[in-house]
């Protein structure tokens, strides 16, 4: 090493120390390195590239051989190592040049490790001296400092290089270089990882975002799924009814499908099982009304060869051709008293027998049931079993009456018309004078009466397109025009008129026959001139009552006030005939 001189000579003939006049230029060497590394390590570049550019450009100000940043994990396996020159999947190769007992001590102690003769160094272990390369013949220094994140060691940075006289000399300041150098690195490192987490996070916050958009859309998706089924429209209350199905398809749970004839409950019940887990097995469905008792069973429960007349062979009922999918069963309200009993064993206990056999048959049916009657009125007269009623009654769906949704008419009127274009070979439009109409009738049968509509004008139509006038109800001659025509809309800021109180009492049976007097004036005009006799007075027919109240929408109070009469009276006239009140 060559003595550096205490003081300044004076004298210009004394010439200055070799270490002396090349002092300037090394820092002046590393200051220009230092600023060209804070350039590189603020650039948005990737970690690897970054770090890897770094060692490259400090091989230009320090002596070295190698030099190597490696980054480690939370359980300490280097996870980022890289080194000039280092490309995608080079990271082993750099791995491998690790002294990994002089890095080791270096994360342990938290200190530089400078070693001037790697050969001569027990620190190191043979396997280190072996992977720097370092032997009698070729010493070998090396150079390792703490990469620090705050207080926590996070990495290191080394460097290895051949040992002579000048790099002796400047280990000391070399390591201290390095440890400003991996200062920098470290504060790089925590705006990475820092942006790293921020990045996951809000990668986090929007697939969170995406899933409840695609749950919000999720119902408009399986609409459109629905709407393949046959039902058609978007108006709020068939949208709201499309969303329950999306929901109940999910379960195995029995559903009663509620509502007026013509709403459409076979197309739900379809709709519900194509959209579940059963839509890959069968659909059987079967009208309970159109069918006697006897007949019934056998179609529900299959029978035996030979278990009846006309049984020639055996054939297998609706329940075990529905087994494993969805057996749909239409008015049933209507089935008797004695097969409610039979059918509610099935349906708890998912088995019964054949006619004719005493084999128990289990099966895996889900049920959804439909009826237009008044379920809880039928159990409140013994009419219907409450078991059965409760057993059916699991998940109750309410279809909305057309009347309801209305802004669905002129999609259901277009789908019709297509429809029959299609079956007939023609090309039939319908214009906006033929909207208007249909906007403004009752069609108190729904969207079965809708299409009857359709159909039957479209049958009658001469032209090319479908006008006001071509429908029977604008030229007089709609028959079920009595069922909506005219119908006063019921308003709560009206009473209804009250009739004259009588001057004086009259007997029990004058009162009694009252209403029916009082009505026929106004019966009279809803159908032809039948009537009977009570207490010599003339009333109206059972048919005429039916139909007043099938015009006021089985509303008492709006029948009472159609025929002049109060919500007593009417009530008398319909407990007089034994009519059904219907409530939807």
């Amino acid at each position: 090493m060559l003595d550096i001189p205490s003081s300044r000579e004076s004298s210009a003939s004394q010439p200055e120390p070799e270490d002396k006049l090349a002092g300037e230029p090394l820092r002046e060497s590393a200051l220009t390195g230092i600023f060209e590394i804070s350039q590189i390590l603020t650039a948005p570049c990737r970690l690897e590239v970054t770090l890897a550019n770094v060692v490259g450009l400090l091989q230009s100000f320090v002596q070295m051989r190698h030099g190597i940043v490696s980054l480690f994990d939370e359980d300490g396996i280097p996870d980022i190592t890289v080194g000039a020159g280092w490309s995608e999947g080079s990271d082993e190769r750099y791995r491998m040049q690790l002294p990994r007992k002089a890095i080791d001590q270096i994360i342990a102690t938290d200190n530089p490790l400078v070693v001037e003769n790697v050969a001569a160094e027990p620190v190191l272990s043979a396997a280190d001296r072996e992977v720097l390369g370092a032997s009698d013949d070729t010493p070998v220094s090396f150079i390792g400092v703490p990469i620090r994140i705050d207080s926590k060691v996070v990495g290191t940075l080394t460097v290895d290089r051949i040992r002579d006289d000048w790099s002796s000399l400047r280990l000391e300041y070399d390591a201290r270089l390095l440890a400003m150098i991996a200062n920098l690195v470290g504060q790089t490192v925590k705006l990475h990882r820092l942006f790293a987490c921020d990045h996951e996070r809000l990668m986090a916050e929007k697939d969170r975002v995406q899933k409840q958009v695609l749950e919000v859309r999720q119902p408009a998706r399986e609409r459109k799924k629905l709407n393949a089924h046959g039902i058609i429209g978007d108006s709020p209350a068939l949208r709201g009814l499309l969303e329950k199905i999306a929901v109940v398809a999910r379960s195995n749970s029995t559903v009663l499908l509620r509502g007026e004839s013509g709403t459409g409950k076979e197309l739900v019940a379809k709709a519900i099982h194509e959209s579940s887990s059963r839509a890959r097995r069968s659909f059987v469905k079967l009208n309970c009304a159109a069918l006697p008792e006897t007949v019934l069973e056998s179609e529900l429960f299959g029978h035996e060869k030979g278990a009846f007349t006309g049984a020639f062979s055996s054939r297998k009922g609706r329940f075990e051709l529905a087994d494993k999918g969805t057996l749909f069963l239409d008015e049933i309200g209507e089935i008797s008293a004695p097969f409610q009993a039979k059918l509610l064993r099935v349906l708890q206990e998912q088995e019964f027998e054949r006619v004719g056999s005493n084999h128990t048959i289990k099966v895996d049916v889900r049920v959804i049931a439909a009826t237009n009657k008044n379920l809880e009125e039928a159990v409140a007269r013994s009419e219907f079993r409450a078991d059965l009623y409760y057993r059916i009654s699991v998940v109750p769906l309410l279809l909305p009456p057309l009347r309801e949704r209305r802004s669905d008419i002129p999609l259901l009127a277009k789908e019709f018309l297509r429809k029959f274009n299609n079956e007939n070979g023609r090309n039939l439009t319908l214009e906006a004078s033929a909207i208007d109409v249909l906007m403004n009738c009752g069609f108190p049968g729904n969207v079965r009466e809708l299409e009857n509509c359709i159909e039957r004008t479209a049958t009658l139509c001469a032209g090319s397109s479908i006008v006001r006038s071509d429908f029977a109800c604008c030229q007089g001659q709609c028959l079920s025009a009595m069922l909506w025509k005219s119908v006063p809309e019921e308003r709560p800021d009206q009473p209804a008129p009250m009739p004259p109180v009588p001057a004086k009492s009259i007997s029990p049976l004058a009162e009694a026959t009252q209403p029916i007097q009082s009505a026929c004036g106004e019966l009279a005009s809803l159908g032809p001139p039948g009537t009977v006799l009570v207490s010599g007075a003339k009333v109206a027919d059972r048919e005429r009552v039916i139909a007043a109240m099938e015009k006021s929408g089985w509303v008492q109070a709006k029948a009472a006030r159609l025929l002049g009469l109060t919500p007593r009276q009417i009530g008398y006239a319909l407990r007089k005939y034994g009519i059904e009140i219907k409530r939807f």
